[in-house]
């Protein structure tokens, strides 16, 4: 098969949560071992750092294999999903895993995938480990793809473990509470390795507590050690609230959710410079000021224009597009137009409680098969008091905000990954 055919066979034969949802789903790690122990477990050959949360994972995943780079390693990155190109999936300094690679992984390998029937992750997984093994990496950043525990990237022992946050989301594998949740994503924590915390809960601080001491893993709670402020220059105030100084930081990734996730990164480094790792400042400066040039992360406040002004975030559940919003808010525009889309298994009902209502919606579906019908998405809007027209596509409802807008109004495009997504197959 060329590229294109292993694509297709990619996503049509093997079961693929992102577009089908629920069906795709497996728990349980028996397939993912078992191409773990086909390909000989590559992953031991290469350290790794696993990091879980509902929201900011993919920031901080990418922004720790930046700072890694920058500071001269070798390194992987594994994140899911991909925007536009399956290849975002698996980079080595940057760049995307090569097409031939992947060609030859499927050709050469299509009888083991038979014989197990894995999911299209499961398989993406063995893919990228394998990759990172050919490239020889010093260091892979690792992020989950859902939950933790039953996750096919748990077969890894990593020098780190990071869980961002907790939040409701995927409730109907992980569970409908932040406890139970916390529990699923608590698995990626290991005998004797540390564990870093994003943003702690008086539900879930317990639970990741318990596990590590279980585990006899060092826990530290990010928050505890700095904590950052957005200012009006888009420039981040750091705390280091252990040596009781101030600096700032320019980070390339703009929004006000990632206050949260800039302690998670820092005290992350501390921990791995601690562990053997060399990681300046200038370092740290460098890759966080550049991490969109180096590791090609994309749909995070992403500002596609300034007049009229239009950005795109991929936040999709509410924990994070409360974030968002907040950060709508705070900006300066006359009339506000919001592009908007989810898929089909969201708690939309409660997610569209929080949008603000003077704004026009232009309701709309990704085109994947987990789209939610945007005129069911639009009656459901009306219920919460939230006007506005439906489209069939991404590409008509950004097209009819535009022309709608003004220099002085804002667009917003987002409620879905896949929304994101297609709006960028339009923009980019």
């Amino acid at each position: 098969m060329n590229y294109d055919e292993v694509l297709e066979y990619l996503f049509n034969s093997l079961p693929m949560y992102q577009r089908i949802g629920e069906a795709a789903y497996k728990i349980g790690l028996e397939n993912i071992i078992a191409l773990d122990k086909y390909f000989h477990s590559p992953h031991k050959n290469f350290k790794t750092i696993h990091v879980a949360g509902t929201n900011g994972k993919g920031s901080v995943s990418h922004s720790l294999a930046a700072v890694l780079q920058t500071a001269g390693y070798k390194v992987g990155l594994y994140t899911s999903p991909h925007l536009l190109d399956f290849r975002e999936r698996i980079l080595v300094n940057g760049t995307k895993i090569s097409k031939n690679f992947i060609c030859s992984f499927v050709n050469n390998n299509i009888s083991i995938f038979k014989e197990l029937s894995p999911s299209f992750f499961e398989m993406s997984v063995a893919l990228a480990f394998e990759y990172f093994n050919f490239m020889k990496v010093e260091i892979a950043v690792i992020e989950v793809g859902m939950g933790g525990r039953f996750d096919s990237t748990n077969i890894i022992t990593p020098k780190l473990s990071i869980i961002t946050n907790i939040g409701l989301d995927h409730t109907q594998f992980l569970g409908n509470t932040l406890e139970k949740i916390a529990g699923e994503k608590a698995g990626i924590i290991k005998l004797n390795i540390p564990i870093v915390i994003g943003e702690s809960h008086e539900k879930t601080k317990k639970i990741f507590c318990d596990k590590a001491t279980e585990l006899c893993s060092k826990i530290y709670f990010a928050e505890h050690f700095y904590s950052a402020k957005l200012d009006k220059n888009n420039s981040f105030v750091i705390n280091d609230l252990s040596n009781h100084f101030s600096f700032n930081l320019n980070f390339q990734l703009q929004g006000c959710y990632q206050e949260k996730n800039l302690p998670t990164i820092l005290k992350s480094i501390d921990i791995l410079n601690k562990n053997g790792f060399k990681i300046s400042q200038e370092d740290i400066n460098r890759g966080l000021e550049n991490v969109i040039f180096l590791t090609h992360l994309h749909g995070r406040w992403q500002i596609l224009s300034e007049r009229p002004l239009i950005i795109c975030d991929t936040g999709h559940n509410e924990h994070g597009l409360k974030y968002v919003l907040l950060q709508i808010k705070s900006q300066k525009f006359n009339k506000l137009h919001i592009v908007l889309g989810f898929v089909n298994d969201k708690n939309v009902s409660e997610i569209l409680k929080i949008f603000p209502k003077d704004a026009i919606y232009y309701f709309t579906q990704a085109n994947i098969p987990r789209a939610m019908n945007s005129e069911k998405l639009k009656n459901e809007a009306a219920k919460n008091n939230l006007g506005g027209n439906n489209f069939s596509d991404v590409k008509s409802a950004y097209q009819s905000a535009l022309k709608n807008a003004n220099f002085e109004d804002m667009i917003f495009i987002g409620g879905s990954t896949f929304v994101v997504a297609d709006l960028l197959k339009v923009v980019e």
